[in-house]
Protein backbone atom coordinates (compact mmCIF):
# COMPACT_ATOMS: atom_id res chain seq x y z
CA UNK A 1 0.00 0.00 0.00
CA UNK A 2 -0.47 2.30 -1.79
CA UNK A 3 -0.39 0.47 -5.12
CA UNK A 4 -1.24 1.59 -8.65
CA UNK A 5 -4.98 2.22 -8.05
CA UNK A 6 -4.35 4.33 -4.96
CA UNK A 7 -1.58 6.35 -6.63
CA UNK A 8 -3.64 6.86 -9.79
CA UNK A 9 -6.65 7.97 -7.74
CA UNK A 10 -4.43 10.46 -5.89
CA UNK A 11 -3.02 11.77 -9.17
CA UNK A 12 -6.45 12.30 -10.72
CA UNK A 13 -7.71 14.19 -7.69
CA UNK A 14 -4.60 16.39 -7.34
CA UNK A 15 -4.15 17.24 -11.01
CA UNK A 16 -6.81 20.00 -11.26
CA UNK A 17 -5.26 21.75 -8.25
CA UNK A 18 -1.72 21.52 -9.64
CA UNK A 19 -1.95 22.21 -13.36
CA UNK A 20 -0.53 25.61 -14.25
CA UNK A 21 0.22 26.45 -10.62
CA UNK A 22 3.58 27.69 -9.46
CA UNK A 23 5.15 25.91 -6.49
CA UNK A 24 5.91 28.70 -4.06
CA UNK A 25 7.49 26.63 -1.27
CA UNK A 26 8.20 22.98 -0.46
CA UNK A 27 8.75 22.76 3.28
CA UNK A 28 10.10 19.79 5.24
CA UNK A 29 12.91 18.95 7.65
CA UNK A 30 14.24 15.73 6.12
CA UNK A 31 16.50 16.48 3.11
CA UNK A 32 17.82 12.91 3.03
CA UNK A 33 14.33 11.54 2.41
CA UNK A 34 12.96 14.43 0.34
CA UNK A 35 15.81 15.15 -2.03
CA UNK A 36 16.60 18.33 -3.95
CA UNK A 37 13.09 19.71 -3.42
CA UNK A 38 14.41 23.27 -3.48
CA UNK A 39 14.79 22.86 -7.25
CA UNK A 40 10.97 22.74 -7.59
CA UNK A 41 10.38 26.06 -5.87
CA UNK A 42 9.27 28.78 -8.27
CA UNK A 43 8.50 26.25 -11.02
CA UNK A 44 5.12 25.88 -12.65
CA UNK A 45 3.44 22.45 -12.81
CA UNK A 46 2.94 21.56 -16.47
CA UNK A 47 1.32 18.16 -15.98
CA UNK A 48 1.08 15.05 -13.86
CA UNK A 49 1.56 11.38 -14.59
CA UNK A 50 2.13 8.09 -12.83
CA UNK A 51 4.60 5.28 -13.44
CA UNK A 52 3.88 2.13 -11.46
CA UNK A 53 3.58 3.33 -7.87
CA UNK A 54 5.43 6.60 -8.56
CA UNK A 55 3.59 9.91 -8.83
CA UNK A 56 5.26 12.41 -11.17
CA UNK A 57 4.76 16.18 -11.35
CA UNK A 58 6.16 17.62 -14.60
CA UNK A 59 7.70 21.04 -13.96
CA UNK A 60 9.12 23.92 -15.92
CA UNK A 61 12.76 23.89 -16.92
CA UNK A 62 12.72 20.19 -17.74
CA UNK A 63 12.35 19.05 -14.13
CA UNK A 64 10.24 16.33 -12.50
CA UNK A 65 9.13 16.02 -8.89
CA UNK A 66 8.74 12.31 -8.20
CA UNK A 67 6.89 10.99 -5.16
CA UNK A 68 6.83 7.42 -3.90
CA UNK A 69 4.15 7.10 -1.24
CA UNK A 70 5.80 4.16 0.50
CA UNK A 71 3.49 2.20 2.81
CA UNK A 72 1.50 5.01 4.39
CA UNK A 73 2.11 8.14 2.32
CA UNK A 74 -0.64 10.32 0.91
CA UNK A 75 -1.82 13.86 0.28
CA UNK A 76 -4.40 15.89 2.19
CA UNK A 77 -6.09 19.21 1.61
CA UNK A 78 -6.06 19.93 5.36
CA UNK A 79 -3.28 19.84 7.99
CA UNK A 80 -2.64 16.38 9.40
CA UNK A 81 -0.76 15.13 12.51
CA UNK A 82 1.66 13.18 10.32
CA UNK A 83 2.42 15.92 7.78
CA UNK A 84 5.96 15.54 6.42
CA UNK A 85 5.99 17.93 3.44
CA UNK A 86 3.99 21.13 2.93
CA UNK A 87 3.45 22.20 -0.67
CA UNK A 88 2.48 25.87 -0.99
CA UNK A 89 0.63 26.87 -4.18
CA UNK A 90 -1.15 30.15 -4.97
CA UNK A 91 -4.41 29.98 -3.07
CA UNK A 92 -3.95 26.35 -1.95
CA UNK A 93 -1.73 24.34 0.37
CA UNK A 94 -1.24 20.58 0.01
CA UNK A 95 -0.01 18.40 2.86
CA UNK A 96 2.00 15.24 2.24
CA UNK A 97 1.45 12.86 5.15
CA UNK A 98 3.33 9.69 6.03
CA UNK A 99 2.95 8.13 9.50
CA UNK A 100 5.62 5.47 8.99
CA UNK A 101 8.02 7.63 6.93
CA UNK A 102 8.72 5.14 4.14
CA UNK A 103 7.80 7.55 1.36
CA UNK A 104 10.36 9.53 -0.62
CA UNK A 105 10.55 12.56 -2.91
CA UNK A 106 13.07 13.45 -5.59
CA UNK A 107 13.35 16.46 -7.88
CA UNK A 108 15.40 15.50 -10.91
CA UNK A 109 16.07 16.42 -14.50
CA UNK A 110 13.23 14.93 -16.53
CA UNK A 111 13.98 11.28 -17.30
CA UNK A 112 17.14 11.14 -15.16
CA UNK A 113 16.31 8.36 -12.71
CA UNK A 114 19.81 7.37 -11.61
CA UNK A 115 18.81 7.89 -7.97
CA UNK A 116 15.62 5.86 -8.41
CA UNK A 117 16.74 2.42 -9.54
CA UNK A 118 13.33 0.72 -9.60
CA UNK A 119 11.80 3.48 -11.71
CA UNK A 120 14.37 2.70 -14.41
CA UNK A 121 13.43 -0.99 -14.44
CA UNK A 122 9.63 -0.86 -14.33
CA UNK A 123 7.70 -3.06 -16.71
CA UNK A 124 4.68 -1.98 -18.76
CA UNK A 125 1.64 -0.34 -17.22
CA UNK A 126 -1.13 -2.96 -16.85
CA UNK A 127 -3.83 -0.75 -18.38
CA UNK A 128 -1.69 0.46 -21.28
CA UNK A 129 -1.27 -0.83 -24.82
CA UNK A 130 2.33 -1.73 -23.93
CA UNK A 131 1.10 -4.48 -21.63
CA UNK A 132 0.48 -7.21 -24.19
CA UNK A 133 -0.18 -10.88 -23.66
CA UNK A 134 2.86 -11.81 -25.75
CA UNK A 135 5.16 -9.56 -23.72
CA UNK A 136 3.74 -10.84 -20.42
CA UNK A 137 4.12 -14.46 -21.52
CA UNK A 138 7.75 -13.84 -22.48
CA UNK A 139 8.52 -12.23 -19.09
CA UNK A 140 7.07 -15.18 -17.17
CA UNK A 141 8.74 -17.82 -19.31
CA UNK A 142 12.20 -16.55 -18.38
CA UNK A 143 12.04 -17.35 -14.67
CA UNK A 144 11.36 -20.14 -12.20
CA UNK A 145 10.56 -17.65 -9.41
CA UNK A 146 7.16 -17.94 -7.76
CA UNK A 147 4.49 -16.09 -9.71
CA UNK A 148 3.54 -13.93 -6.72
CA UNK A 149 7.17 -12.81 -6.38
CA UNK A 150 7.35 -12.02 -10.09
CA UNK A 151 4.25 -9.84 -9.90
CA UNK A 152 5.63 -7.98 -6.89
CA UNK A 153 8.96 -7.46 -8.67
CA UNK A 154 7.45 -4.78 -10.98
CA UNK A 155 9.44 -5.79 -14.07
CA UNK A 156 6.84 -8.05 -15.70
CA UNK A 157 4.10 -5.50 -15.02
CA UNK A 158 4.24 -2.22 -13.08
CA UNK A 159 2.16 -1.17 -10.12
CA UNK A 160 0.89 -4.54 -8.90
CA UNK A 161 1.50 -4.88 -5.17
CA UNK A 162 0.42 -7.31 -2.50
CA UNK A 163 -3.32 -6.66 -2.59
CA UNK A 164 -3.80 -6.74 -6.33
CA UNK A 165 -1.43 -9.66 -6.89
CA UNK A 166 -3.57 -11.75 -4.51
CA UNK A 167 -6.77 -10.59 -6.19
CA UNK A 168 -5.48 -11.29 -9.71
CA UNK A 169 -4.14 -14.74 -8.81
CA UNK A 170 -7.44 -15.62 -7.12
CA UNK A 171 -9.44 -14.50 -10.15
CA UNK A 172 -7.25 -16.55 -12.51
CA UNK A 173 -7.19 -19.57 -10.13
CA UNK A 174 -3.39 -19.74 -9.99
CA UNK A 175 -1.51 -20.74 -6.84
CA UNK A 176 0.80 -17.91 -5.71
CA UNK A 177 3.75 -20.29 -5.30
CA UNK A 178 3.62 -21.72 -8.82
CA UNK A 179 6.89 -21.15 -10.71
CA UNK A 180 6.13 -18.43 -13.24
CA UNK A 181 7.71 -20.38 -16.08
CA UNK A 182 5.45 -23.37 -15.40
CA UNK A 183 2.23 -21.54 -16.25
CA UNK A 184 0.46 -22.94 -19.29
CA UNK A 185 -0.59 -20.56 -22.10
CA UNK A 186 -4.24 -20.57 -20.99
CA UNK A 187 -3.16 -19.77 -17.40
CA UNK A 188 -0.97 -16.89 -18.54
CA UNK A 189 -3.92 -15.56 -20.54
CA UNK A 190 -6.25 -15.82 -17.54
CA UNK A 191 -3.77 -14.02 -15.30
CA UNK A 192 -3.14 -11.30 -17.89
CA UNK A 193 -6.85 -10.64 -18.22
CA UNK A 194 -7.35 -10.77 -14.45
CA UNK A 195 -4.64 -8.16 -13.82
CA UNK A 196 -6.23 -5.78 -16.29
CA UNK A 197 -9.73 -6.31 -14.91
CA UNK A 198 -8.75 -6.05 -11.24
CA UNK A 199 -6.71 -2.90 -11.81
CA UNK A 200 -9.41 -1.20 -13.86
CA UNK A 201 -12.07 -1.95 -11.26
CA UNK A 202 -9.83 -0.85 -8.38
CA UNK A 203 -9.04 2.48 -10.06
CA UNK A 204 -12.74 3.04 -10.68
CA UNK A 205 -13.45 2.37 -6.99
CA UNK A 206 -10.76 4.79 -5.80
CA UNK A 207 -8.41 2.09 -4.52
CA UNK A 208 -8.59 0.08 -1.28
CA UNK A 209 -8.70 1.47 2.24
CA UNK A 210 -7.81 -1.21 4.76
CA UNK A 211 -8.63 -1.44 8.47
CA UNK A 212 -5.58 0.66 9.44
CA UNK A 213 -6.97 3.56 7.35
CA UNK A 214 -3.44 4.27 6.09
CA UNK A 215 -4.69 5.11 2.60
CA UNK A 216 -7.31 7.77 2.07
CA UNK A 217 -8.04 10.05 -0.83
CA UNK A 218 -6.80 13.66 -0.45
CA UNK A 219 -10.27 14.70 0.68
CA UNK A 220 -10.12 12.17 3.50
CA UNK A 221 -12.63 9.92 1.76
CA UNK A 222 -11.67 6.23 1.69
CA UNK A 223 -11.30 4.04 -1.35
CA UNK A 224 -14.03 1.45 -1.84
CA UNK A 225 -12.45 -1.51 -3.61
CA UNK A 226 -11.89 -3.33 -0.29
CA UNK A 227 -15.59 -4.18 -0.40
CA UNK A 228 -14.88 -6.18 -3.56
CA UNK A 229 -11.83 -8.12 -2.31
CA UNK A 230 -12.14 -11.85 -2.93
CA UNK A 231 -8.82 -12.96 -1.44
CA UNK A 232 -6.82 -10.24 0.29
CA UNK A 233 -7.42 -10.00 4.05
CA UNK A 234 -10.21 -12.62 3.95
CA UNK A 235 -8.43 -15.41 5.85
CA UNK A 236 -10.88 -18.14 6.87
CA UNK A 237 -13.78 -16.73 4.89
CA UNK A 238 -15.58 -18.74 2.18
CA UNK A 239 -14.21 -18.57 -1.35
CA UNK A 240 -16.41 -16.53 -3.67
CA UNK A 241 -15.84 -18.67 -6.75
CA UNK A 242 -19.16 -20.17 -7.76
CA UNK A 243 -19.53 -23.74 -6.47
CA UNK A 244 -16.28 -23.67 -4.47
CA UNK A 245 -16.47 -24.92 -0.89
CA UNK A 246 -12.96 -23.77 0.02
CA UNK A 247 -11.94 -21.06 2.46
CA UNK A 248 -9.32 -18.38 2.00
CA UNK A 249 -5.96 -19.32 3.55
CA UNK A 250 -2.92 -17.19 4.32
CA UNK A 251 0.72 -18.09 3.74
CA UNK A 252 3.92 -16.10 3.30
CA UNK A 253 5.39 -15.73 -0.20
CA UNK A 254 8.42 -13.58 -0.80
CA UNK A 255 8.14 -12.21 2.72
CA UNK A 256 4.58 -10.99 2.14
CA UNK A 257 1.33 -12.25 3.61
CA UNK A 258 -0.49 -13.98 0.76
CA UNK A 259 -4.18 -14.88 0.56
CA UNK A 260 -5.57 -17.60 -1.72
CA UNK A 261 -8.09 -20.44 -1.96
CA UNK A 262 -6.39 -23.87 -1.63
CA UNK A 263 -9.23 -25.54 -3.55
CA UNK A 264 -9.44 -23.17 -6.52
CA UNK A 265 -5.75 -22.30 -6.69
CA UNK A 266 -4.14 -25.70 -6.42
CA UNK A 267 -0.38 -25.93 -6.53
Amino acid sequence: MPELPEVETTRRILEPYLLGQRIQKLLHNDPARYRHTERAEGKRVLGTSRRGKYLIFHLEEHLEAIVHLGMTGGFRFEPHPHTRVILHLPGRTLYYTDPRRFGKWWVVEAGNYEEIDLLKRLGPEPLSDDFTLARFKKSLSRTSRKIKEVLLGQEAVAGVGNIYADESLWMSKIHPERPAGSLRPNEVRRLYQAIREVMARAVEAGGSTLSDQSYQQPSGEPGYFQFHHNAYDRTGQPCNHKGCKGRIAKIVVGGRGTHFCPRCQQK
